[in-house]
């Protein structure tokens, strides 16, 4: 084998290396890895129950219906479709009705979304009091910041100090 040869066969043998490596790191994260989706997109894509995935929208004024034990019941609308959700357990302080929220679960057989974890979102001119308050006493503070109206809705995790 000449020079040129040798060197040749180690980068194609790198390149193989580098590519199965590749190939085994896609093949493990492959199982970890949700997908969101909208209710709108679920007849779409006809996701079959039990499948996990992300379910994203908005909660539906007046769906939201609070049981014992911790269940509640609500629907997710994208303002095309709902879905309905049932979840046991505490949720976030930024959640209620009309507010964006994503919920991690699975269909069952009957069209229900089961959830296992809900996360609230907040729009983009949320900000805590305790920063809010800080921005005015350094001078820092615009009118635009708040322009809904969110100054004041805070929850302990928003004071300086407290432990969550």
């Amino acid at each position: 084998m000449t020079r040129k040869q040798r060197r040749l066969t180690m980068i194609a043998g790198a390149l193989a290396v580098l590519g199965i490596a590749a190939a085994l790191v896609l093949n493990a994260m492959r199982s970890s890895i949700m997908f969101f989706t909208t209710p709108g997109k679920i007849a779409e894509q006809q996701i079959a129950p039990g499948t996990r995935f992300r379910l994203g929208g908005l909660v539906e004024q007046g769906s939201l219906v609070r049981g014992d034990q911790l269940k509640v019941r609500f629907e997710v609308t994208d303002g095309n479709a709902k879905v309905p959700v049932a979840y046991q357990g505490i949720l976030p302080d930024l959640f209620r009705e009309g507010q964006g929220v994503i919920s991690e679960g699975a269909l069952d057989t009957s069209g229900i979304f089961h959830a296992d974890t809900v996360l609230a979102k907040h729009d983009e001119t949320y900000m805590p009091k305790a920063v809010a308050d800080e921005l005015k006493k350094d001078g820092h503070w615009k009118d635009d910041y708040l322009k809904k109206g969110d100054y004041g809705k805070t929850s302990a995790a928003d004071t300086p100090g407290t432990v969550r």
